[in-house]
Protein backbone atom coordinates (compact mmCIF):
# COMPACT_ATOMS: atom_id res chain seq x y z
CA UNK A 1 0.00 0.00 0.00
CA UNK A 2 0.85 3.69 -0.70
CA UNK A 3 3.85 3.15 -3.35
CA UNK A 4 4.20 5.58 -5.75
CA UNK A 5 2.79 4.92 -9.23
CA UNK A 6 5.69 5.51 -11.19
CA UNK A 7 8.17 3.67 -9.11
CA UNK A 8 5.40 0.53 -9.14
CA UNK A 9 4.78 0.68 -12.58
CA UNK A 10 8.48 1.30 -13.58
CA UNK A 11 8.85 -2.03 -11.49
CA UNK A 12 6.30 -4.10 -13.39
CA UNK A 13 8.05 -2.97 -16.50
CA UNK A 14 10.87 -4.81 -15.23
CA UNK A 15 9.67 -7.36 -14.86
CA UNK A 16 7.07 -7.45 -18.02
CA UNK A 17 8.64 -6.20 -21.54
CA UNK A 18 5.81 -4.05 -23.03
CA UNK A 19 6.11 -2.63 -26.75
CA UNK A 20 6.61 1.56 -26.39
CA UNK A 21 2.70 1.95 -27.98
CA UNK A 22 1.40 -0.01 -25.00
CA UNK A 23 3.98 1.26 -22.30
CA UNK A 24 2.55 4.04 -23.56
CA UNK A 25 -0.92 3.88 -23.43
CA UNK A 26 -0.72 1.69 -20.46
CA UNK A 27 0.53 4.79 -18.07
CA UNK A 28 -2.07 6.99 -19.77
CA UNK A 29 -4.75 4.77 -18.41
CA UNK A 30 -2.89 4.82 -14.86
CA UNK A 31 -2.15 8.96 -14.53
CA UNK A 32 -5.52 9.19 -15.59
CA UNK A 33 -7.42 7.11 -13.65
CA UNK A 34 -5.13 8.74 -10.68
CA UNK A 35 -6.14 12.07 -11.97
CA UNK A 36 -10.38 10.99 -11.85
CA UNK A 37 -9.88 8.83 -8.74
CA UNK A 38 -13.14 11.11 -7.34
CA UNK A 39 -15.20 11.19 -10.31
CA UNK A 40 -15.04 7.31 -11.12
CA UNK A 41 -15.31 6.20 -7.35
CA UNK A 42 -18.47 8.69 -7.28
CA UNK A 43 -19.63 6.63 -10.30
CA UNK A 44 -19.00 3.69 -9.07
CA UNK A 45 -20.44 3.58 -5.97
CA UNK A 46 -23.74 4.75 -7.63
CA UNK A 47 -23.92 1.58 -9.04
CA UNK A 48 -22.74 -0.81 -6.20
CA UNK A 49 -25.21 0.18 -3.50
CA UNK A 50 -25.00 -3.09 -2.08
CA UNK A 51 -21.07 -2.98 -1.59
CA UNK A 52 -19.34 -0.06 -0.66
CA UNK A 53 -15.67 0.61 -2.21
CA UNK A 54 -13.93 -0.23 0.66
CA UNK A 55 -15.92 -3.31 1.19
CA UNK A 56 -15.02 -4.16 -2.64
CA UNK A 57 -11.46 -6.34 -3.06
CA UNK A 58 -8.83 -4.35 -4.01
CA UNK A 59 -8.21 -6.33 -6.96
CA UNK A 60 -12.30 -5.72 -8.07
CA UNK A 61 -12.43 -2.07 -7.15
CA UNK A 62 -9.17 -1.32 -9.14
CA UNK A 63 -10.17 -2.83 -11.78
CA UNK A 64 -13.08 -1.33 -12.32
CA UNK A 65 -11.80 1.81 -11.96
CA UNK A 66 -9.05 1.42 -14.44
CA UNK A 67 -11.85 0.49 -17.08
CA UNK A 68 -14.22 2.90 -15.69
CA UNK A 69 -11.64 5.53 -16.76
CA UNK A 70 -11.00 3.68 -20.56
CA UNK A 71 -15.06 3.88 -20.34
CA UNK A 72 -15.52 7.46 -20.18
CA UNK A 73 -12.44 8.39 -22.44
CA UNK A 74 -12.32 6.11 -25.68
CA UNK A 75 -14.55 5.18 -28.20
CA UNK A 76 -17.81 3.17 -27.40
CA UNK A 77 -16.28 0.54 -29.53
CA UNK A 78 -13.19 0.57 -27.29
CA UNK A 79 -15.07 1.28 -24.39
CA UNK A 80 -16.99 -2.45 -24.67
CA UNK A 81 -13.09 -3.98 -25.62
CA UNK A 82 -12.48 -2.47 -22.00
CA UNK A 83 -15.02 -3.96 -20.00
CA UNK A 84 -14.43 -7.51 -21.90
CA UNK A 85 -10.47 -6.93 -20.47
CA UNK A 86 -11.27 -5.96 -17.27
CA UNK A 87 -13.67 -9.34 -16.65
CA UNK A 88 -11.05 -11.41 -18.04
CA UNK A 89 -8.41 -9.97 -15.80
CA UNK A 90 -11.38 -10.31 -12.88
CA UNK A 91 -11.72 -13.48 -13.54
CA UNK A 92 -7.76 -14.34 -13.96
CA UNK A 93 -6.83 -12.61 -10.47
CA UNK A 94 -10.06 -11.97 -8.51
CA UNK A 95 -12.60 -14.86 -6.61
CA UNK A 96 -14.98 -17.23 -8.01
CA UNK A 97 -17.80 -14.06 -8.54
CA UNK A 98 -15.05 -11.28 -9.42
CA UNK A 99 -16.13 -11.29 -13.50
CA UNK A 100 -19.81 -11.39 -13.09
CA UNK A 101 -18.98 -8.15 -10.35
CA UNK A 102 -17.02 -5.76 -12.42
CA UNK A 103 -19.42 -6.82 -15.35
CA UNK A 104 -22.34 -5.83 -14.08
CA UNK A 105 -20.72 -2.56 -12.84
CA UNK A 106 -19.28 -1.78 -15.45
CA UNK A 107 -22.51 -2.32 -17.84
CA UNK A 108 -23.73 0.13 -15.63
CA UNK A 109 -20.92 2.47 -16.11
CA UNK A 110 -21.41 1.60 -19.65
CA UNK A 111 -24.92 2.56 -19.74
CA UNK A 112 -24.69 6.15 -18.09
CA UNK A 113 -22.54 7.29 -20.28
CA UNK A 114 -24.68 6.78 -23.04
Amino acid sequence: MGAEPRKAFSYLLGENSLADKERDFSWSLIEGCLMSIDEIDAGLARYSRDWSLDRMSSVDRNIMRMASYEIHHTERGQAVVAIDEAIEIAKKYGDESSGSFVNAILDKVLGERE
